[in-house]
């Protein structure tokens, strides 16, 4: 059975939330329009300091009815529907309906509901989480035109469902908008769910209607909003100024009230009496000072109001520059709005704002107040921005995101008469998206308007009333919260601090009270005592099983305690399986069917210790029942890598290990890999690799899952043992022959048969055996042709010298009769041939040869006969070399061209003696092979004295 989570308010602290809340959650209550025009634009501003954007959510009677994504410097506007917001018919008013807005995001925001209808326009400004709350008091401004134009409203709008509400308080000749008179119901109570509305009208041609409504009590069992004003009021004295305009703002609940105010003046004239404060009551015996004055102006009791102006008008005072300010201070907590203009010589630009009291837990910045000028659709006024901070603080803005902008010193600072803590600022004419930042406290409200048009807003970042809000309703499941905007936090359990909680959400793990101290600029502050209390959980679990037995092991979901032995049982056991209780463990055993699967459920319980403050705990468990998949071991063979035969290229994905479908399959090299989920293998279908093993890890859509081994086998290359290379004749043919016993053969010369017959070149054949395939490459090479290198004369023989090709060799002087001697002999004079051929018996090689016809005697006695050796005839031969020499190796004259290549038996012009000489004829052979020519031989010379 749940218990209920409450607090207790051990003292009241003297804080207020600030005006327009930065809070990630905002709600607006409707209001009624005394007529509402056709023409009405309304519309929700919204902005954030948040530089990362973020979505927020706008309901209706809790539907979503848009979503808009902010961010900083990226404000945005969302229309809204009148019938989402104002009551303007009879059947709107005094009934349960669905008006109101609840705005959510991930992230604080700003969030003001803005409206305008032809010549009147206001805005309310949301307070966030700070603005709801169980006890309210009405403020709606005094009417001075008795006109049925004219009226007060009050709207509320519930957070939680089954929300009572009553409403009270008001003077007993008030007369409501459905003829109810005060008297015939001087209370009214409405329940309420969330998202539901009730909507208080009363007009202003009844003389109770004027005051009498001011501080109605409002109070409820749940979280509330309260929207309350005047959709048309009018408040000047004793003034010729006639015409209304919107006055209307959100309220506070009294537990955020507080005892000291400074209103800055907007642009209303004082002696117009358009610029005034109105004080509300939450206590008796509520004393009243301004302006530091020791005496009070007024003494009021719970419900009463009081304007401060209207006796004495000259309490707002001239700080110099025209710059007026006013102190309020009151010994109890009540509440104070601001009656303001936008211009200064009518009535009907007046606006209304809540003021938040001063306390040190004000924040140092506030960023960004988004399109601080527009009303929808996009109307721009004139802006007059009214910042207050701690003395001896350093202010500056920033405007669309900009430099920052000090100040000037006729915009500030101005003393506060009555206090010497605070200091205020006026800046006009700001426009676009706004941040204030103060090295103190600070808090800052917008007087705004036209020629028709005159309103008001408040707005401060955070929260500086440190109450404590929950998510949920007990322990475990319970958030505790508290403003985000404080420099630091520390929670308590009771009067002790607990470790490590230092943010501004906690969430308790037992039953006990609770609060937290907040601190900014070294002023601190504790919260009011929540009081929690453990409840009976149910959580939802599942598990998924894969193997034969699941063992449960009992514990607290949100606790950090153990569970009492014996308070473990099992409440609804499961229907596809067994689920029996451990007695020496305390677990809980589940064994599903053999062969089941799908899902089943056990429901089982168990208690705390009561001395630790947390209760039992019931839960829900289901078993996803999937076993592992089925598996076996495989081998999977594979080619090898032509550039690695010891590799090969396998597709891992095609190893059967199972038959079952719909798996998820994960290759690793090693089993260590596949248990760490280390090195995985991708991609599986193309994985190199020699002879091992590797491993799969199957899995199901669940995670469950089994481990199989493939054994990879790399097939090796398969080689002819008789296919060689071939060495022929370039005019030849050859036999190329890849074996027997292949599958299949593949030359690149398209041929597919065992053998082929192809003349000089490189050849390969594809060997197939099996499914594989080995190249092996094939060259038929040509023959190298020998060489004749040289030839060596001697008178009429001569021998060959033959070099390459492969001996043994083959000369011939025909090229018909062949030798195997190099040597031949009695060569006629003149031109010889000479054919080589070698091993390989190709075309021969021929070199035709000059054999000179020589004298073996001369007489170079001056007849003309036989006086000279002359071999001018061999002159065209290339590099011709003619040497004689004497018996001793001696040589006695070089033939040349300049001698035309003659000897006429003398040594440099000398006769030398009658004997015998040898001569040495060389040259090089005009052909490919440049053969080398040596002819020699002897010759007498007879010289006659």
């Amino acid at each position: 059975m749940k218990k209920q989570l409450y607090f207790v308010f051990l003292f009241v602290l003297a804080f207020i939330n600030l005006s327009a809340q930065r809070d990630t959650e905002h709600w607006f209550a409707p209001f009624s329009s005394a007529n509402l025009s056709t023409t009405a634009k309304q519309a929700v501003y919204l902005s954030t300091d948040s530089t990362t954007p973020f979505s927020v959510d706008i309901y209706n009677n809790n539907i979503v009815i848009g979503t808009v994504t902010i961010s900083k410097g990226s404000p945005q506007m969302f229309d809204i529907n009148a019938a989402n917001m104002i009551g303007s018919t009879t059947a709107d008013l005094f009934s349960i309906g669905t008006k109101g807005l609840y705005l959510k995001g991930t992230k604080p925001f700003f969030a003001t509901f803005r409206f305008t209808v032809p010549a009147h326009g206001e805005i309310l400004t949301s307070k966030g989480k700070a603005g709801i709350g169980t006890k309210f008091y009405a403020v709606v401004a005094p009417i001075t035109n008795a006109s049925s134009g004219m009226n007060f409203t009050t709207g509320v709008l519930a957070t939680q469902d089954n929300t009572t509400v009553t409403i009270s308080g008001y003077a007993n000749n008030v007369v409501f908008t459905n003829g109810t008179t005060a008297a015939a119901m001087p209370t009214m109570t409405i329940t309420l769910n969330k998202g539901q509305s009730y909507i208080v009208e009363g007009r202003g041609n009844q003389p109770g209607n004027l005051k009498g409504f001011i501080g109605a009590k409002i109070v409820s069992d749940k979280p509330i909003s309260l929207t309350n004003g005047n959709f048309l009021g009018e408040y000047n004295i004793g003034t010729p100024l006639t015409g209304g305009d919107i006055v209307m703002d959100q309220s506070v609940p009294t537990d955020r009230l507080g005892k000291e105010f400074v209103l800055v003046k907007g642009y209303g004239n004082i002696s117009s009496a358009t610029e005034d404060a109105l004080i509300v009551a939450t206590e008796d015996d509520t004393k009243i000072y301004v302006n530091g004055d020791p005496t009070p102006v007024a003494t009021i009791n719970e419900g009463q109001h009081y304007r401060v102006n209207e006796v004495n008008n000259n309490n707002y005072i001239n700080q110099g520059n025209d710059h007026y300010n006013m102190h309020v201070r009151t010994t109890k907590n009540a509440y104070v709005y601001q009656l303001l203009a936008g211009t200064a010589t009518s009535s009907a630009t007046i606006g209304f704002n809540y003021i938040p009291p001063l306390n040190c837990l004000l924040p140092r910045k506030i960023d960004e107040v988004g399109m601080i000028e527009k009303l929808p659709p996009s109307t721009s006024n004139n802006i007059k921005l009214n910042i207050l901070t701690e003395k001896g603080a350093t202010v500056n803005y920033t405007v669309n995101g900009g430099a920052p902008i000090t100040p000037t010193a006729a915009q500030g600072p101005y003393d506060v008469t009555g206090t010497v803590d605070w200091v205020s600022y006026s800046i006009t004419g700001v426009t676009g998206n706004v941040a204030i930042t103060s090295t103190k406290a600070v808090t800052a409200g917008i007087a705004g308007g036209s020629g028709v048009v005159g309103y008001g807003g408040y707005f401060a970042g955070f929260t500086s009333v440190p109450v404590v809000s929950k998510s949920g309703d007990c322990v475990p499941g319970v958030v505790l919260e508290v403003g985000d905007s404080f420099e630091s936090y520390q929670w308590y359990l009771g009067p002790n601090p607990i470790s490590g909680a230092n943010s501004y959400t906690y969430t308790p793990m037992q039953a006990g009270t609770y609060t937290v101290k907040v601190g900014m600029g070294g002023c601190f502050a504790t919260t009011p005592v929540f009081v929690v209390e453990s409840c009976y959980e149910q959580v939802t679990k599942s598990l998924i099983v894969c193997d034969a037995q699941k063992i449960i092991v009992p514990a607290f979901t949100n606790h950090n305690v153990a569970i009492v032995a014996g308070t473990l049982q099992i409440d609804t056991p499961p229907t596809k399986g067994t689920a029996t209780i451990d007695a020496a463990t305390g677990n809980i055993i589940y064994t599903p069917n053999p062969g089941y699967v799908g899902n089943d459920t056990l429901i089982y319980h168990f208690c705390a210790n009561p001395a630790t403050g947390v209760g039992c705990e019931q839960v829900k468990m289901t078993f996803i029942v999937d076993p592992n998949p089925t598996v076996k071991n495989v081998s999977i063979r594979s080619c090898y890598i032509a550039a690695n035969p010891t590799t090969a290229l396998f597709n891992l994905e095609t190893a059967p290990v199972t038959t079952q479908t719909g798996l998820i399959k994960k290759y690793y090299p090693t089993l260590a890999d596949l248990t760490n989920g280390t090195n995985e293998i991708s991609p599986a279908s193309a994985y190199i690799s020699s002879d091992k093993k590797v491993y799969v890890k199957v899995i199901n859509s669940n995670g469950c899952y089994s481990i199989a081994e493939i054994t990879l086998v790399v097939i090796p290359p398969v080689k002819s043992t008789v296919l060689a290379d071939k060495i022929i004749c370039i005019e030849n043919t050859a036999t190329l022959d890849a074996g027997p016993g292949f599958d299949g053969y593949q030359w690149s010369t398209g041929a597919t048969t065992q053998t082929i017959n192809v003349g000089v070149g490189a050849y390969w054949v594809n060997l197939k055996s099996g499914e594989c395939y080995t190249k092996q490459d094939v060259k038929v090479i040509q023959a190298v042709q020998p060489v004749i290198s040289s030839l060596d004369i001697k008178n009429n023989t001569i021998t060959v010298n033959v070099i390459g090709g492969t001996p043994a060799y083959k000369y011939s002087l025909d090229g018909i009769n062949w030798q195997d001697s190099n040597y031949f002999e009695n060569l006629p004079r003149g031109e010889n041939s000479i054919y080589v051929k070698d091993f390989y018996n190709c075309e021969p090689i021929d070199v035709t040869v000059t054999v000179p016809n020589l004298l073996n005697a001369i007489t170079p006695n001056g007849d003309n006969k036989n006086d000279y050796i002359d071999y001018s005839e061999l002159a065209y031969k290339k590099n011709l070399v003619f040497n004689i020499y004497d018996r001793y190796g001696n040589k006695v004259h070089q033939a040349t061209q300049f001698n035309a290549y003659k000897w006429d038996g003398t040594m440099y012009g000398k006769k030398i003696p009658t004997a015998t000489y040898w001569y040495e004829i060389t040259w090089t052979e005009p052909n490919k092979a440049q053969t080398q020519i040596k002819y020699s031989g002897w010759i007498l010379v007879k010289n006659v004295d």
